[in-house]
């Protein structure tokens, strides 16, 4: 049965919003660290934090304190930087899932390019094996990527979903059945199937239908939820919709 790992990067941009510039400030709110215990009492089987090259939510320091306080697993998001992969070496998360980056994008907007990319992260996928760290790729749902991903050696595809997210109707069903077969295909290849990305309290049930499918990480759409009946809550609904699929 699928299992949930909460982002909760949304956190941090929350609280950066105000405290970018002071964010030892001791009225800096909303702590992600806390927010992280609550989603682990709430039934989230791990936590999710993506720490970015310019740092415009989770910082470094969310970090280290995610990695004592944690009582369930850290899956440290991150592009292929050798600032956050000297992090990564230090904290020695459970997971990395390594995906692209842009300055100028809101959210990730797609998938990682494991064939052009393929030098860079066949070393830094090595290089987070020697320190224990099971890696994920973050990618498309394209038999070129994930046959590349499994070249790679990774254990873990995490297949985008985001565009299947921002479709509807008869689109949105020609998205699914790119990812059933995305994810039937990396799991004849030995890779294990992780998805995310745009996933909300209504299009996540048919997503759980992916074959193999282990764990699904959801961050804004819980922290949305929360605003209006609690994290606790919000994190309790989407486990008890995953837990129901």
């Amino acid at each position: 049965m699928p299992s949930l790992g909460v982002n909760i990067d949304h956190v941090a941009t929350l609280r950066q919003a105000r405290y970018r510039e002071t964010p030892d400030n001791p009225n800096a709110e909303p702590d992600p660290v806390t927010a992280a215990l609550i989603a682990e009492k709430a039934g989230a089987v791990g936590i999710t934090a993506h720490l970015r090259e310019d740092r415009r939510h989770i910082q470094d320091r969310d970090i280290f304190l995610l990695r004592k306080k944690i009582t369930t697993k850290l899956n440290l998001e991150m592009g292929i930087s050798e600032d956050i992969l000297h992090i990564a070496f230090q904290i020695r998360p459970e997971d990395v899932c390594l995906v692209p980056e842009n300055r100028r994008e809101v959210t990730t907007e797609g998938g990682l390019d494991c064939v052009a990319h393929d030098k860079t992260l066949r070393s830094a996928i090595a290089r987070l094996h020697d320190v224990g760290a099971r890696v994920s790729l973050f990618i498309d749902a394209e038999e070129k990527q994930i046959a590349a991903a499994a070249s790679l050696g990774a254990e873990f595809i995490e297949i985008h979903t985001g565009s299947y997210a921002n479709k509807f109707g008869e689109e949105r069903a020609t998205e699914l059945e790119k990812l059933r077969r995305g994810a039937a295909f990396a799991l004849s290849l030995g890779l294990r199937v992780n998805a995310g990305h745009g996933l909300n309290y209504e299009n996540t049930k048919p997503i759980l239908a992916l074959p193999g499918l282990e764990e699904l990480n959801i961050g804004h759409s819980i922290i949305s939820r929360a605003v209006t009946v609690g994290l606790e809550t919000a994190v309790r609904e989407m486990a008890s919709l995953i837990a129901a699929g």
